[in-house]
């Protein structure tokens, strides 16, 4: 495929007084592929504490050991590399895991959207941010909460396409249940191709579903550039504690074999799934990371991987998952900072919440996990925006809402002007003691880009407020995004590859009947 076919996208056309308010009302960064922070990570141990973790994690994998589930081939693969197999016991001697992920697999990596301008750089000092995942429920403020559709799939993509702040199309943004389980896929991978040119995840239900997606895209970006490049990142899940089943081990092999990246994330409910201290949840998630990861090297040396975490507390008294809440932030940032000594990419955080609505709860716990995420180094932030009620929604409505803390995530990481503009000396000059800066030619200059400007927050006085509606957050949030949509404008595609997609679609699920499982 040429780079002239993959590169189509769409312009905005407009003009008049709304258009240009509607373009002041943008931060500066709009356009950005993705961020390169300017802002030093935050750490909360030190040398030792972190040497710790390490070692209790490669005792773990010692001593404990970690089980490869229904994947026969995986357990010789090990074997062959020097573990201990005993049943579907896997046990790794120290230093191993270590070894094989530091002489093979990257430090960082492009993963190459079908517009080569929103190629995304994964890992060092790049943070890319990505839609939240995997939710069977969607709710608005019309709708309420409700089983999700494929219509609202492709709204949830067409939302991420349409703003600066999110830098990727994203995988199972929500389940489509109104489509057979063994088929969905097609249908979400060809929305993500379709109805965006960002960089998108792969299906991981199956290893067929994964090779169907590396088969899409070969149709298209050709299959020798899917050979030597990056076109596909996908969430490979451990069974926490310390199991990798024959689903995850399947689809893993299928991507790594690829040369696509995997994403290779123990998702632990502490208290649950991995002991309740936050220095005992670091060194489990550690463990079951470092084996996947070091199994993808197994399959294929430089098979790209991204060291990721999902960890979160829980209500001792109903056994319920929490989010944003202080435990998981100390585990987050421990878990970065491994990564980084590793010399791998990591993912975390996002809009993670508990509430069941966009109110005040799901708003401060999403500020938490977002705040201690962009601090601590996060470099694909998979539930950046839309989460709700411990991921079993998607929010309209929240979507909007974090991708307006996406925007001031944006802002931060530029870090600090420090440019004869930055300074603002001539600034203060000009105005002097006693005065304000108002009007002077500094601000004159500099007003439309000085501060970052929220698109959901009201910042009237409480009469002006009263006078346009008296909204609440999502009661705003709701109009951007029902405008959002019917803004929307389809990035082109060179219709002989879109053609060949829905053949290969049709071919595919015309050869094996539907079934719900």
């Amino acid at each position: 495929m040429s780079e002239r076919n993959k590169r189509g996208r769409s312009g905005r056309s407009g003009g008049g007084r709304a258009a240009r308010q509607a373009a002041r009302s943008a931060p500066v960064t709009k356009g950005v592929p993705y961020i390169t922070r300017k802002v030093p990570v935050y750490e909360v141990l030190d040398e030792e504490g972190l040497a710790l973790i390490e070692n209790n994690a490669e005792t773990i994998l010692q001593e404990i050991g970690i089980e490869f589930r229904g994947d026969e081939e995986a357990l010789q693969i090990w074997k062959d590399a020097g573990a201990d197999i005993k049943g579907e016991r896997v046990r790794i001697p120290k230093g191993m895991c270590k070894k094989l992920i530091q002489d093979s697999a990257p430090t960082e990596f492009t993963q190459h959207a079908r517009n080569p301008e929103r190629n995304v750089r994964i890992g060092g000092k790049n943070m890319v941010l990505v839609p939240a995942y995997g939710s069977p429920f969607v709710r608005d403020l019309e709708k309420g909460r409700r089983y999700a559709t494929i219509e609202d799939f492709r709204n949830f993509v067409k939302l991420a396409y349409s703003t600066p702040y999110l830098h990727h199309s994203g995988g199972t943004i929500c389940e489509p249940v109104d489509l057979p389980v063994n088929k969905r896929h097609f249908d979400m991978v060809y929305t993500h191709m379709r109805y965006s040119d960002k960089a998108f995840m792969g299906s991981v239900t199956a290893p067929e579903r994964a090779q169907d997606t590396v088969d899409m895209a070969k149709v298209l970006f050709g299959e020798e550039f899917v050979k030597n490049n990056t076109v596909v990142i996908s969430l490979i899940n451990a069974n926490s504690p310390l199991v990798w089943d024959g689903t995850m081990i399947g689809a893993l092999k299928v991507y790594a074999r690829n040369n696509q990246a995997c994403v290779v994330s123990p998702f632990c409910i502490a208290g649950a799934m991995s002991p309740v201290t936050v220095a005992a949840t670091a060194a489990q998630l550690y463990a079951e990371a470092l084996s996947g990861m070091a199994f993808a090297q197994l399959v294929r040396p430089g098979a790209p991987v991204v060291f990721g975490t999902f960890s979160s507390s829980m209500s001792m008294q109903s056994g319920a998952p929490t989010f944003g809440t202080p435990e998981p932030q100390l585990v987050l940032y421990i878990v970065a900072a491994l990564a980084r000594r590793l010399g791998v990419p990591f993912r975390s955080g996002g809009g993670l919440n508990s509430g069941k609505i966009a109110d005040a709860q799901a708003a401060y716990e999403a500020a938490n996990t977002l705040q201690h995420a962009m601090l601590a180094g996060v470099n694909f932030m998979l539930h950046t925006a839309g989460w709700l009620e411990g991921g079993l929604s998607m929010g309209y409505e929240k979507f909007i809402m974090d991708i307006d803390q996406a925007g001031m995530i944006h802002e931060f990481l530029n870090g600090v002007n420090l440019s004869e503009n930055g300074q603002g000396l001539d600034a203060i000059r000009e105005v002097g003691p006693g005065q304000h800066f108002l009007g002077c030619a500094h601000t004159r200059a500099n007003f439309e880009t000085a501060f970052f400007r929220s698109s959901v927050a009201d910042n009237n006085s409480f009469e002006q407020w009263e006078e346009d509606g008296s909204l609440d957050t999502a009661q705003r949030a709701n109009k951007i995004w029902h405008k959002m949509l019917n803004d929307y404008e389809m990035p082109s595609i060179d219709p002989a590859v879109d053609e060949a997609l829905l053949a290969f679609i049709r071919q595919r699920k015309e050869s094996f009947p539907d079934a719900n499982y």
